[in-house]
């Protein structure tokens, strides 16, 4: 008889060999298109973007694409180190030694997983130094000094604690007495959890880093309020955030959920385009508003996640999920900590196999809300505040076709500028 545990072994360890040998593949094709494209400006930009900053972008996206291809052996060798290598297996069972569980059965789980995140979260800083102080800085993006960085360090760890500890104990403590159906109680719980979230996150978690004020220019207050009102959305308020403290990248989004939606502006975005840009911006994420990308979104992850507790539910019943990723589940105590934690880790290697199909339905909300900011502001606007914003923020103009299909949840700049060439604004927006 085929040994259940030996087979899942090889699956394991097939679909991690795979998925790294395709991002490396994939790696290297987006590093060769790009460097091959890199001494010549392509021609629909020519006129608007200079070969200095074109070669730049090529600099930066190669430079990030090899990080990227180093994290990866990274993270798979971990992979492996934490799995079949018996890492994880090693902290478990030291763990059961140690005389935690004489204060609950929940103490030693949480403390399984606390310890897994605070070794990864160690092992992950170096490459998180890097890219911030040297990489980001030798492309002039880094504005954060060390001591920020590490107060940053200190921030998300204190509130990923507070907020992740009592939902992770919560999720545990349904594992083990929720009978049967715990998979199906705990994505509720989940579920409302992230809800919650969404509610807390620009009032209470989002201050602890950075400063929000109230835009303070009136004329623009004024076009942004108009804009919103012609479009039907209600806000909070319109804030501008100090994103120049850490990057000198650009951007702008909503927060919030329900009633308490808030629209942000970085400062950089409010220096590098002018007001009738900032409104065609705005009118783009407005659309995703308007096609209910949002909603839809939040649907995906709705379902998914079910889909995922019920696999969790079956999966945290099998020994051969344990064994065949080299964990020797716990005779006497609970596995339900080890499950979770297993599972977190497998997920990923089936996923990455769909993103293509994820990334695809997200570049078609972006054309969509492209048309949507056309059809309420000029065309002409979001057109130039596009490119500025490719060219502050060197992304490459050339990147490699199968590359973007994979990865780019937003479309190239090409693809994206050459739909709006033949759009044209409302009469209404053209009177306003």
């Amino acid at each position: 008889m085929i040994d259940p545990s030996f087979v899942f072994t090889l699956l394991f360890t097939g679909l991690l060999m795979l998925g790294l040998l395709t991002k490396f593949y994939l790696a290297t094709r987006q590093i060769r298109h790009v460097a091959r494209h890199r001494n010549q400006v392509p021609a629909a930009f020519a006129s608007t973007i200079s070969l200095p900053s074109h070669q730049k972008a090529a600099d930066y996206t190669i430079a990030k694409t090899r990080l990227g291809m180093l994290e990866m052996a990274f993270a798979a060798a971990l992979l492996m180190g934490w799995t079949l290598l018996g890492g994880i297996d090693t902290l478990n069972q030291a763990l059961m030694r140690s005389g935690l569980a004489d204060y609950g059965a929940l103490v030693p789980q949480l403390a399984l997983l606390a310890a897994f995140g605070l070794v990864s979260g160690l092992l992950d800083l170096p490459f998180t130094l890097y890219k911030t102080f040297r990489l980001e800085e030798r492309f002039g993006f880094n504005q954060m000094t060390l001591k920020l960085w590490l107060a940053d360090l200190v921030k998300s760890t204190i509130v990923g604690t507070v907020i992740g500890l009592p939902i992770v104990a919560l999720i545990l403590w349904l594992m083990g007495s929720a009978g049967t159906l715990w998979w199906l109680w705990t994505w509720v719980a989940w579920m409302g959890f992230n809800l919650l979230v969404l509610v807390l996150f620009p009032t209470v978690i989002a201050p602890l880093f950075n400063k929000f004020k109230p835009l303070d220019d009136e004329a623009l207050k004024a076009r942004v309020t108009a804009l919103m009102q012609r479009c039907g959305f209600a806000a909070k308020g319109l804030f501008v955030m100090d994103g120049s403290r850490r990057s000198a990248h650009a951007n702008a989004y909503f927060t919030g959920f329900g009633a308490a939606k808030r629209v942000v502006f970085y400062d950089t975005l409010l220096k590098q385009l002018n007001p009738a840009e900032v409104d065609a911006v705005l009118a783009h994420e407005l659309g995703h508003f308007k096609h209910k990308h949002i909603i839809k979104r939040i649907g995906v992850m709705f379902a998914m996640s079910l889909v995922g507790f019920a696999l969790l539910g079956w999966l945290s019943t099998q020994v051969w999920f344990y064994t065949g990723l080299g964990v020797r589940p716990n005779l006497t105590g609970s596995n339900d900590a080890l499950a979770l934690l297993l599972f977190l880790m497998v997920v990923p290697l089936f996923s990455f196999f769909i993103s293509p199909l994820m990334a695809l339905s997200s570049r078609r909300h972006e054309f969509e809300a492209d048309a949507y900011a056309i059809s309420q502001t000029d065309g002409g606007d979001l057109q130039s505040a596009l490119l500025k914003l490719y060219q502050d923020n060197a992304s490459t103009l050339t990147p490699d076709p199968v590359f973007v299909k994979f990865y780019y949840s937003h479309p190239p700049a090409s693809e994206r500028l050459g739909r709006m060439a033949p759009m044209t604004p409302s009469p209404e927006s053209a009177a306003a």
